[in-house]
């Protein structure tokens, strides 16, 4: 079941939008779910800036 989704707004540069289209002309994915994906990307790379339960992965990265 596709989860609930919360609408938002963005400005992204022209050469983005362009590049984001053509990506989906070829792919078929839908231009939301690239920013959804790069979202992700950016809260799991800066996920210890985050509050929450620690990781085992992320104890090791602090040695």
């Amino acid at each position: 079941m596709a989860r609930k989704k919360i609408s938002t707004t963005v400005y992204i540069t022209p050469e983005q939008s362009e590049r984001l289209k053509l990506l989906h002309e070829r792919t078929r994915v839908p231009v939301a779910e690239y920013i959804r994906q790069g979202i992700d990307m950016v809260l799991d790379h800066y996920r210890g800036n985050l509050p929450g339960q620690l990781t085992l992965d992320d104890l090791g990265a602090k040695k």
